[in-house]
């Protein structure tokens, strides 16, 4: 799957083109489902990152969180 950024990247560009004076109206909507469905994944995402700098900043020691760095690469 797309990484947060490429995906961050696509929202951008539905949003810009959503605002396009000459999108048809079907294809206004297509592109805000779209966007409605990045969205919540990007949401997950940031809500899944957040739990991690939180376990991080309670507990500096990864070991001690049962992280390593490729677990916090995910």
């Amino acid at each position: 799957m797309k990484n947060f950024e490429e995906k961050l990247e696509k929202l951008e560009y539905l949003t810009n083109n959503i605002k396009r004076p000459d999108i048809s109206l079907e294809e206004a909507l297509k592109n805000f489902e779209e966007g409605i469905k990045l969205a919540k994944t990007l949401e997950k995402q940031i809500d899944e990152i957040e739990g991690k700098i939180q376990i991080l900043a309670n507990n500096p020691s990864l070991e001690n969180a049962g992280y390593t760095a490729l677990s916090l690469a995910s």
